[in-house]
């Protein structure tokens, strides 16, 4: 609550997770906007790749992730991961839990609820899937990614895979609808150097790509549907 009090102070926009929990029917609802939200944080230089509709051809390894909110506080609270360091395109990013469906899995929303479990120790049970959100195709590792909202209605113990996660970012849900909370920065990347991208910063942390690309989405819908003013 001291923290719920700090934030209306401060003139933020705030909302207990108690009452983000009554939104949740519209939230499920709510049209997705696709490459309308995805263009909005996408390097200039991905944008063709969002043109091409013949990304199937290349045969994409599937994976899933989850955009997995919960309370902390009191506050509703968004988890991201951040990657260790290990060969490959993706070392050390940020992004949502998740990985490569196995074919164990029933379907692509167990994959991320599976993945979550092994990647930050959230069982399961403890997650409802709300919604199914736009799938997105990440040229440099050639994935084709389903993420899914999830919601937890307890706090949560992360317990990070050491083989796989560095560190559980939770960002609160005022951080991310602050529009302060996007940024653009110069970065090189698997098909260009030193190029101005559009990004989240998480916690000091800087979140471009495709997992940018999805929290863009997710951000447009909750706007579309939640309150424009603090809900007290």
């Amino acid at each position: 609550m001291e923290k719920l009090l700090s934030l209306i102070l401060l003139n933020k926009p705030s909302m207990l997770f108690t009452e983000f929990v009554k939104f949740l029917p519209k939230i499920e609802k709510e049209k997705l906007l696709s490459r309308d939200a995805h263009i909005k944080m996408a390097p200039l230089e991905r944008i063709s790749y969002m043109d091409e509709e013949n990304y199937l051809d290349k045969n994409p390894k599937i994976a899933a992730v989850l955009m997995l909110f919960y309370p902390k506080n009191e506050m509703v609270h968004l988890a991201l991961i951040v990657r260790n360091t290990y060969p490959g395109v993706h070392s050390s990013q940020i992004g949502f839990p998740g990985g490569k469906v196995e074919l164990s899995d029933a379907n692509l929303a167990e994959t991320a609820l599976r993945e979550t479990h092994e990647e930050v120790g959230v069982h399961p049970d403890k997650v409802k899937i709300i919604k199914t959100f736009s799938e997105i195709y990440i040229p440099p590792s050639n994935f084709l990614v389903a993420p899914f909202m999830g919601i937890a209605h307890e706090e949560l113990l992360f317990i990070p895979d050491e083989t796989e996660v560095k560190k559980v970012l939770e960002f609160s849900l005022t951080d991310f609808l602050d529009k302060k909370s996007i940024t653009k920065v110069n970065m090189s990347t698997s098909y260009a150097i030193d190029i101005e991208v559009p990004a989240f910063v998480v916690d000091k942390y800087i979140v471009w790509g495709a997992t940018a690309m999805m929290m863009s989405e997710l951000k447009e819908v909750l706007n579309n549907v939640l309150p424009k003013f603090p809900v007290k």
